[in-house]
């Protein structure tokens, strides 16, 4: 899968595609699941939230496995989707994990302002890359493949650390260890790994 790293242009042969993959849809499901998530966890209803939490982890897993192994189902679209679901997931949860008092609130400024960075960056790179001429309806057509984005070591390691301290977050109440300092320590970790994922932009 795809979170993070850099642009490459896709092939000329894949420029119109197929966006109707599974991987496509795993990762629209996981954007639908988030604001479901983000309810939950203000409504303080932290047992369910940690199973809906799984079955978004369940679509990551699967929507990689799916584009890494079966080569219809890779996509220019996907390339980018993917971390795009990632991070509208990842930043509903901080934001409400924060407004639960289970995530500090620099930690979780420092975690959206660099993934509205991103998204930015990849509204403006399919910009860039799509032929000429550029219209509104080229421009928001899936079949369109411009550019397919390439991660890097670091960005999938702040992911995977990002989504670690939401598990841990919110098992805490659950589990009674909302004080814990292991939970400080990731914080630290969380942060670090973001700064460096940024830097590396």
């Amino acid at each position: 899968e795809a979170r993070g790293g850099r642009w490459g242009p896709a092939s000329a042969a894949s420029l119109y595609e197929n966006p109707w993959t599974i991987p496509n849809m795993l990762s629209m499901t996981r954007i639908g699941l988030a604001p479901v998530l983000g309810y939950l966890i203000i409504e303080e209803d932290f047992n369910i939230a940690l199973g809906v939490f799984a079955l978004a982890g369940l679509t990551d897993l699967l929507d990689g496995f799916i584009a890494r192994n079966w080569a219809n189902q890779k996509s220019a679209l996907g390339s980018a989707l993917d971390p795009l679901a990632d991070k509208i997931l990842i930043s509903i949860l901080y934001v409400s994990l924060t407004y639960a008092d289970l995530i500090p609130v620099p930690l979780t400024y420092m975690i959206i302002s660099r993934d509205v960075m991103l998204i930015a960056a990849v509204f403006y790179i399919r910009y860039r890359t799509l032929p000429t001429p550029r219209t509104l309806s080229k421009y928001f057509n899936p079949c369109y493949a411009t550019a397919r984005l390439k991660p890097t070591f670091i960005s999938k390691v702040n992911t995977a650390v990002q989504l670690i301290l939401v598990a841990a977050s919110l098992a805490a109440p659950v589990f009674n260890y909302a004080d814990s300092i292991y939970l400080q320590i990731l914080w630290c970790l969380t942060a670090f790994t973001t700064a460096a994922s940024a830097y590396s932009y």
